[in-house]
């Protein structure tokens, strides 16, 4: 007997190491890799989030980040855990305090309305010549536009009518 059940228990035991090796070790790497990512973000680096929202970081904090999001720059805070991947690494910057936060925004401000194209002015309304001897030669008729009969403001009515309606 003790045999037989050691054989019945050693594929439910061969079943449950298989199971590790491919499901659960893998996924604690990938947790671990995926940690570390979260982790290692500077300010600079561009990020999709999980809700998809793509931005580029500007301040970071212990829990959270604040990243900076479309033409508009406005600046959103989120959860360190809500980084999905970062795209583009940044160019190395340290961690930035408060007061970095608000010197990068003007700093950013002043090259935005640096690269803004200068406006064009008006250009100055084109002046028609005279048309030359050959076109002077040839009258031009121009022919008066028809007249429209205008409606009369209102009809005649005759008193009797007007006695009909009231009764």
């Amino acid at each position: 007997m003790g045999g037989n059940t050691l054989m019945t228990i050693i594929p439910l035991i061969l079943l449950i190491v298989i199971m590790y090796f491919l499901m659960i070790r893998p996924q604690k790497k990938r947790e671990k890799e995926t940690t570390a990512m979260r982790n290692s973000v500077q300010v600079g680096d561009e990020i999709v989030t999980i809700g998809g929202i793509c931005g580029k970081i500007v301040k970071t904090k212990d829990e959270t980040i604040v990243i900076q999001v479309g033409a508009d720059k406005v600046k959103m805070e989120m959860m360190r855990w809500s980084i999905s991947k970062v795209v583009k690494e940044g160019s190395g910057h340290n961690k930035a305090t408060a007061d970095d936060f608000e010197e990068m925004g003007d700093a950013e401000e002043k090259e935005v309305r640096r690269s803004k194209p200068k406006r064009m002015k008006k250009a100055a309304p084109v002046v028609e010549e005279e048309p030359a001897a050959e076109e002077a030669a040839d009258p031009v008729i121009e022919e008066e536009p028809a007249q429209v009969e205008e409606p009369a403001a209102e009809a005649e009515v005759p008193a009797e009518a007007e006695d009909a309606k009231e009764e």
